[in-house]
């Protein structure tokens, strides 16, 4: 199910797949004993960049905002967490240019880039960052059961995820996601705990039309070991 930016009620998440994808230790295993050598795409070496940059001039812990959609998140969580710095990354132009700037309270401690968390992370974990959070709310679950591979646990990128340490939290409206999600970091040494989630304050437009929806919303947090 892809995200929806209207105003038509969400579907709820329906799939072909009943439980803990079968193949999914093995695919888990393969990629934390392989390493991924896809080349960098230039705009996001470029996007990666600019966030080295920026941070250059900054000098506090790191969180790191995946999939941050039109950067709501991203501005929420800078509100936050202000004596850190937050970076957001989304790899669609279209939201972040639907991003809205908090004109009467600006905040200047978090940054948008425009970039696939493929590169990004890769890019990131080679350049030793290690962050204090990293958040990925309510990325598409592609709930095919031939689509592990482009679910963040099911993906090749994902030692690069865990080598970016600091506390982990995933959300999802689908919990069959949020579980395999935290299968797949035990499977890599982590302990990961799975919970209902009920925001008091939703911080992202999805999370706020899937709670409107009463849609049940679930959450993975784990604080993943530091990277060897």
């Amino acid at each position: 199910m892809k995200k929806r930016s209207d105003n038509i009620p969400p579907r709820e998440v329906t799939s072909n797949q009943s439980g803990i994808h079968p193949n999914l230790a093995a695919t888990v295993t393969k990629h934390l004993r392989h390493h991924f050598q896809k080349p960098y795409a230039q705009h996001n070496v470029d996007a990666f960049n600019t966030a080295c940059a920026w941070l250059a001039q900054r000098s506090k812990p790191i969180i790191l905002d995946s999939f941050c959609g039109t950067g709501e998140s991203s501005r929420q969580l800078a509100r936050q967490f202000p004596n850190s710095v937050i970076i957001g990354v989304d790899k669609s132009a279209a939201r972040l240019q639907r991003h809205q700037v908090n004109q009467e309270h600006p905040l200047d401690n978090y940054l948008l880039v425009r970039a696939d968390v493929d590169d990004f992370w890769r890019l990131a974990a080679e350049a030793n960052w290690q962050l204090q959070q990293h958040f990925l709310l309510y990325p598409n679950p592609w709930p095919k059961s031939a689509q592990l591979q482009y679910r963040a646990h099911g993906s090749a990128v994902f030692p690069a995820l865990l080598r970016l340490g600091g506390d982990l939290t995933l959300r999802s409206n689908w919990k069959l996601y949020v579980e395999e999600f935290a299968c797949a970091l035990t499977i890599a040494g982590n302990t990961a705990e799975t919970t209902s989630y009920v925001p008091t304050e939703t911080i992202t437009a999805f999370e706020r039309k899937y709670h409107l929806a009463g849609q049940p919303l679930w959450e993975c947090k784990c604080t993943l070991k530091p990277a060897i």
